[in-house]
This record gives C-alpha cells, structure tokens and sequence, in this order.
C-alpha cells in the first residue's frame, strides 16, 4: 500500500486512531501528555469540547508556521480536522470507569495505540502535523537543536494546562518516557518507503546526518519523537 491511495488510507487511519486513543487517556484520568493538558485546561474556561479546542489550537499552530515559513501537507490539513472530531466521537463513546484497573487498560492501551496511530500517520509521510511543524520551523529557523525546542514547548504548554486545570499525573510520565520508543517499534511497519528505498535514502544521507550530528549534538529517540498532532 505504497501508493498515494494507500497512503491516504494510512494517514487518516492513523488520524483517526490517534484521536481516539487521546480520548481514552483522558477517560482514564490518570494524566495526559503536554499537549492534551493544555487541551484539557481551556476546555475548562472556554465553551467548546475538547476536540473542538483541539481543532481550534492545531488552526492556530497553523498561522505560526507562516514566519516559520513552513510548507502544510494534506496530512497537516487533516490532521487539524480530523484528530479533534475523533477525540469527541471517543470521548462520547468510551463510558469513564470507577475500578482504576480499568482505568490503567484505558491509559495503557491508549498511550501503546496513540503510538501505533502516529507511527501510521508519520508513515504516510503526507506533512506534518501543526504541533509538529512548529518545533521543526524553529529548529531550522534558529538553528538550535531539537531537544531545545521540543522542551521548551512542552514544558510550556504542560504548564499552561496545569495552571488552566488539565489533567497531569502518571499518564503525564508515561506517556514522555515511552511514546517515542513505541513510535519507532511501530515506524518499520508503517513506513511508505519499500526496504530498497529505504536502504538507499540511508546511504544518499549517511554523510549529512553526520554533519548534522555533530552541529547539533547527540539527540535521544525519545526527544525527537513526534507529536503528530
């Protein structure tokens, strides 16, 4: 399914499970990773849903990107669309349960799918999502590294939502400590490229992604592992 119909399948797939999979840690109650705390916290002040401000944040992300001079994809379009309404739709579906057993499958099976969902929609390789391109604009904007950037909007937003009455807690560390492995377990399965393709791109770009490591440092899995959002 390498063609653009099967990557199309893919991208909204892995949107769509993404969503949902947001909806499930936020039924679990046991903590949200940065973004979704911020989500969480102005939907505590303002009158839309929780998808809705995940629209209305990813749109607004989307204005950013203009002096970052950051080209959108139709994967970035969609995925402004299409993550927030799937986030409703689970947030109506899924019943919160009292047994913090549940609670934990809930938090559990949505951290392992969301990073199953974005390893789907990074594989389509149809754009970034907004959150996204945002750090990755600053990054080649300013020159600074990726473990600069993404820290510092992380960071900011978790407090932001904290502050605003978002959700943070074990789901919150979890989510950081693990996401970017599961991403990359996933990635190989995912991935539109074919193994030859692969196996080329590797060897056309060994050279700059030296040069690159050695400007910019030594990054972790975990610390470029994308949003998708």
């Amino acid at each position: 399914m390498n063609g653009i119909i099967g990557r199309l399948v893919r991208l909204n797939v892995g949107l769509f499970l993404y969503g949902f999979t947001m909806a499930m840690m936020v039924e679990s109650t046991l903590g949200l990773d940065p973004w979704d705390v911020f989500h969480e916290g102005v939907t505590e002040h303002v009158g839309l849903t929780f998808g809705q401000v995940v629209i209305v944040t990813g749109a607004f992300i989307l204005l950013l990107w203009i002096p970052l001079r950051q080209r959108p994809g139709v994967g970035t379009v969609l995925n402004v669309l299409v993550i927030g309404l799937a986030a409703d739709f689970g947030i109506a579906l899924i019943v919160q349960p009292d047994q913090l057993w549940l609670r934990v499958l809930l938090l559990v099976g949505g951290i392992v799918g969301n990073g199953f969902a974005g390893a789907l929609y990074i594989g389509a390789a149809l754009g970034s999502g907004p959150r996204d391109g945002l750090w990755l604009g600053l990054v080649r904007r300013t020159g600074r590294s990726v473990r600069l950037w993404r820290t510092v909007i992380e960071v900011t937003v978790l407090g932001v939502g904290f502050l605003l009455g978002g959700t943070v807690g074990v789901g919150t560390v979890l989510y950081a400590l693990t996401i970017g492995p599961i991403v990359q377990f996933f990635m190989p399965f995912t991935s539109s490229t074919t193994a030859d393709e692969s196996r080329t791109d590797a060897d056309e770009s060994r050279t700059d992604d030296a040069d690159e490591s050695r400007t910019e440092g030594d990054e972790s899995p975990s610390a470029a592992a994308p949003v998708c959002e």
